[in-house]
């Protein structure tokens, strides 16, 4: 006869692992959706978008100690091994990562609120703009590879992240400008110097999970050597 008691608990098991993968990816497109809104509420000033913004943070924190407690509790009943282990421990390590970028979003959000009334032109704006359209992307493209445990994907999204760095760079600089040219753009423009630095803590966090999806594919740790070959083999 069939061992039913066993296939029921491997199949309870596989159903677990699945909801932890769920998890993730819910918690992920939060994410992204309060990167985008705390970005727009900055760009437009819209004091409801900040507000909602703000408010939505407590359910992303939420999801983080779901994911938590679901992991905790999978590892000490299942006693997992392998790959296993190295998806529950890594869900964990990507729940945390998450949670801080749902920060990021809401620092976005908060500094929108303190430039209400200080009437800055579009052209402050565009380097911020054009810095979250890339961080987006890294974010986007690292959950992606997360959740396809693309080993490539993983490697590619580490190796942008000297992009989002020259571009932090050169907004920090333009603002900069902005402040010497005229020190009434001071108030304004440091609070936007501070939106630049959270869009940048975004693009570190994107390359966290990078960096775990990495070792959720081949259990190994991403080193500098790998990134540099796979630069070369892209230039080849």
């Amino acid at each position: 006869m069939p061992n039913t008691g066993t296939d029921h608990i491997v199949t309870s098991y596989n159903e677990e692992l699945l909801a932890l993968a769920q998890a993730i990816a819910e918690m992920g497109g939060q994410v992204e959706v309060a990167i985008e809104n705390g970005t727009r509420a900055l760009l437009k000033l819209d004091r409801e978008l900040a507000d909602l913004t703000i408010i939505a943070d407590q359910s992303i924190d939420d999801m983080q100690r779901d994911i938590d407690e679901m992991a905790v509790s999978m590892i000490a009943r299942r006693q997992p091994m392998a790959s296993d282990l190295r998806a529950i421990v890594t869900a964990i390590h990507v729940a945390s990562d998450l949670e801080r970028i749902g920060d990021m979003a809401k620092q976005l959000a908060r500094r929108s609120l303190k430039l209400e009334g200080l009437n800055l032109q579009p052209t402050f704006y565009n380097g911020v703009k054009n810095m979250t359209a890339l961080v987006l992307r890294q974010v986007k493209d690292a959950l992606d590879a997360y959740g396809n445990r693309e080993e490539a994907a993983s490697i590619e999204v580490c190796n942008r992240d000297d992009e989002v760095d020259a571009m932090y760079t050169s907004l920090f600089r333009e603002l900069l400008t902005y402040m010497l040219e005229d020190p009434r753009n001071i108030t304004a423009c440091t609070h936007l110097l501070f939106c630049a630095k959270s869009l940048e803590r975004v693009g570190d966090h994107a390359t966290n999970i990078a960096e775990r999806a990495y070792y959720l594919a081949t259990g190994k740790q991403l080193t500098s050597d790998v990134q540099d070959l796979q630069r070369q083999q892209i230039k080849a």
